[in-house]
């Protein structure tokens, strides 16, 4: 039998992430799983992309995240004639200086959001690729570093298709999580209507974590515990998705790290030092749903639903670990 660490790491700032929580449950209520999840893909220094209908709160959960940290923030609308240059920036003749000089886009932050992303043709989204896999941006053969930390955070809708372009598998990748809102619960959303809406909770949120505790908590997520018996059980999820028939394309190289790494921020974000087999079971979906294409809908890529459903199968079938 697998045994594993009983305490928390005393390396483990848990008030700091707990406040961090806490801090965007004051705009976003009830849905604690949501932004625990949210908070795990930024300790995993991962990006997000919010898929949802409208109203239900993707840009207001964004925005409580950017402004509980002490970051610097840009939001870029996502439009059908939004350029590349828009985004990364562009090389203008200084008249005073007599000199070429490059004047930075909005993706020199560290905290982007892409509103809307699958507005833009595939030209511009594509101009977040190097930025999301290796956070720097190449620029007339220079390349140049974006500020640490930097998380995007993506919102689409996935019923409306008019005017959209999906976003490619390739791009899909980089994203660590995806992640569904859904709406608040009765009381909750009477309490919301109550209040006028999330506006006002929004505006007095304060930062709460700071660039150099960020990428404190960052580095210490590869230090979360995982046995061999745990590592052996997500490769065995992994594997499954390459191998079944119903599968034209399952989780790469790159899904299984980034996998792994988010049970590790999760179990982080959970108070623990070690990972469980429940981490690996929840954060299936929001992980793997986007990263596998199924052969009944090799030519749709809008709601992950059959997705999601999918790899809860395949994960109701591997032997959990004991």
């Amino acid at each position: 039998m697998a045994t594993e660490p009983a305490t928390l790491a005393s390396t483990v700032p848990l008030t700091k992430i707990v406040a961090l929580r806490e801090n965007v449950e004051r705009v976003i209520r009830g849905k604690s799983d949501v932004i625990q999840l949210a908070v795990a893909a930024l300790l995993a220094r991962g990006h997000i992309l919010l898929e949802d209908v409208p109203g239900v709160g993707k840009t207001t959960l964004a925005q409580a995240l950017a402004r509980s940290l002490s970051l610097s923030f840009q939001r870029i609308q996502f439009t059908s004639d939004l350029l590349p240059a828009d985004i990364v920036g562009v090389t203008i003749f200084n008249q005073d200086h007599q000199e070429f000089q490059f004047v930075s886009g909005p993706i020199f932050t560290n905290v982007l959001l892409a509103d809307e992303i699958n507005r833009a043709t595939p030209k511009s989204q594509s101009a977040l690729l190097e930025a999301m896999s290796e956070e720097t941006i190449s620029v007339e053969k220079r390349q140049m570093p974006l500020p640490n930390p930097f998380l995007v955070i993506a919102t689409q809708n996935p019923i409306e298709h008019v005017g959209t372009y999906p976003l490619p598998e390739s791009q899909l990748d980089r994203f660590l999580m995806r992640l569904h809102i859904g709406y608040p619960n009765a009381a909750e959303e009477k309490e919301l209507i109550r209040a006028g809406g999330a506006r006002e909770a929004l505006d007095a949120l304060r930062p709460v974590l700071s660039a150099a505790e960020i990428l404190q908590l960052q580095a210490q997520v590869q230090d979360i515990h995982a046995s061999e018996a745990i590592l052996d059980y997500l490769m065995a999820i992994i594997y499954a998705t390459r191998n079944h028939a119903e599968v034209a394309l399952g989780v790469s190289t790159r899904g299984a790290l980034t996998y792994f790494k988010a049970c590790q921020a999760f179990a982080m974000a959970s108070g623990r030092d070690y990972v469980v087999p429940d981490d690996v079971k929840k954060l299936g979906g929001p992980v793997l749903a986007h990263r596998v294409v199924l052969r009944s809908r090799q030519m749709l890529r809008g709601d992950f639903a059959p997705e999601i459903a999918f790899i809860e199968r395949i994960i109701a079938g591997v032997p959990v670990p004991r």
